[in-house]
């Protein structure tokens, strides 16, 4: 059984790690922003699944996938995947996952935002994309949208580059992608945060809170407790 796992599992890499930073929020709030380990995807399966019953902006799909993604890293069934959480006094607001597909090329999975209102999602994406460019020193990180909204926060507001050419792991339409030069031209005006993260700061961040099922759904639906 144990040769058989060694077979099943993919080879991963060590992973430059990303250093958290803290994002101050139009509400007066600031979130922290930091890599979530392995050992965390339990809580967070715990976050996104109430998320795969609400078909408002097609989070019901985006859920899904991202539920089974993290499944995938949780069971050592992905290649270099990792995830960014952002917290708000401990509290799980978003997060976004994606993983290497080579030292130089990076794929965007997905983009989830618990609270909207306040450019959590559009942070986090941002954040992803310096993961890729400015820790893991990659030249191009493959994308693709499967809301209007996402389509209008990454293809249109960076704006991406199309990639015709190139089928995306997670199907659908071409892949878009960011670029060095597309990263660093829009990094003045979609990437914020402050590093280093205050200790105490960065000490509520510890530990994943989530808010309840039907308080989650009302957030990203608008409606208690249902789709």
């Amino acid at each position: 059984m144990k040769q058989l796992e060694e077979v099943l599992r993919p080879p991963e890499r060590n992973l430059p790690p990303y250093p958290a930073k803290s994002i101050y929020l139009a509400s007066g709030e600031k979130m922290v922003v930091r890599q979530a380990s392995r050992e965390e995807v339990p809580i967070l399966l715990e976050a996104v699944a109430p998320l795969t019953t609400v078909e408002r902006d097609f989070y019901d799909i985006v859920a899904s996938r991202t539920y089974a993604e993290l499944l995938g890293w949780l069971r050592y069934r992905v290649r270099d995947e990792y995830c960014l959480v952002g917290l708000i006094d401990g509290v799980l607001v978003g997060l976004v996952n994606g993983r290497t597909l080579s030292k130089k090329i990076g794929v965007s999975y997905h983009t989830i935002a618990m609270r909207r209102g306040l450019r959590v999602g559009a942070h986090l994406f941002a954040a992803k994309m310096e993961y890729h460019i400015e820790y893991l020193g990659q030249d191009e990180v493959y994308i693709v949208a499967e809301s209007p909204i996402g389509f209008r926060r990454w293809m249109i507001e960076y704006p991406l580059v199309e990639r015709p050419q190139v089928h995306h792991e997670l199907g659908g339409v071409m892949s878009w992608a960011l670029t060095r030069d597309i990263y660093f031209a829009a990094k003045p005006r979609l990437v914020a945060g402050e590093r280093p993260v205050p200790a105490n700061l960065m000490a509520t961040a510890a530990k994943i809170k989530l808010v309840g099922a039907e308080a989650l759904i009302t957030q990203v639906s608008g409606k208690p407790g249902q789709a």
